[in-house]
């Protein structure tokens, strides 16, 4: 019940994640998903989530927490040297999580299951994004993986693999990624606005650029019905079908 992108470009990364928990027809509710952590002029660490929500939530809550009285043997994610370091430290706490509360053996365990998308910049190393299992091992964002996706991953990824350019400026890649979470959301009803965006700028450790997208967005309305004027517009420009 969620859908996540976190997207690396030249220029440094952008995140958007929907709200949605439960889609029932007397059951609907929302979430923040995104979670960010800021220390200016030194680092800014940004994490989505999808899963298990009382999974997900554990983490955010222990990361957190250890942000604020760090422990010898869990440290900080704002102690961290590294962002590899981040996410190993991310893995292993999500690691511990599902372990905690699924100790009754395999079935239990993949009920706590939640994977999540960590990503931001140090001071002094590059901007860098990772994907992260629900077994605490991740993967890293690179030239043949560049963007990542959890949740309802298929309805909008075509989308993104087809115009996805590491060149973009923030602006394309904001109504790219609109596009994709409107297709997803009028094919899954487990996906739904508001909608939450943040962009992590190359080296800017003072300005975290952010908002939450709401149902009324006049912008992602009028991205919503232009994408669906343009490929009405395409479809009838392509060559007829002859029996």
């Amino acid at each position: 019940m969620t859908y996540c992108v976190g997207m690396r470009l030249n220029k440094g990364l952008v995140f958007m994640s929907d709200t949605r928990t439960n889609a029932g027809v007397d059951d609907i509710s929302q979430v923040r998903k995104m979670r960010s952590w800021h220390v200016p002029g030194e680092r800014v660490i940004t994490l989505m989530s999808a899963g298990n929500l009382a999974t997900t939530q554990a983490v955010v809550s222990l990361l957190d927490e250890r942000t604020k009285a760090p422990e010898e043997r869990q440290p900080s994610i704002l102690q961290a040297p590294s962002m590899f370091q981040v996410a190993t430290i991310v893995g292993e706490t999500l690691r511990q999580i599902v372990l905690r509360y699924g100790a009754e053996g395999p079935a239990a365990e993949s009920i706590f299951r939640a994977s999540l998308i960590v990503g931001g910049q140090i001071a002094g190393a590059e901007p860098r994004l990772f994907l992260i299992y629900p077994e605490g091992n991740f993967i890293e964002a690179g030239e043949d993986n560049p963007f990542f996706q959890i949740g309802e991953t298929k309805y909008g990824r075509p989308i993104i693999v087809r115009s996805y350019d590491p060149a973009m400026s923030f602006e394309d890649a904001v109504k790219l990624l609109c596009v994709s979470f409107d297709s997803t959301i009028r094919a899954n009803a487990g996906v739904d606005l508001p909608i939450d965006l943040k962009v992590h700028e190359r080296d800017d450790f003072h300005g975290v650029h952010e908002r939450r997208i709401e149902r009324d967005d006049p912008y992602f309305h009028n991205v919503s019905h232009g994408w669906a004027e343009a490929l009405g517009i395409a479809l009838a420009e392509l060559p007829d079908f002859h029996f």
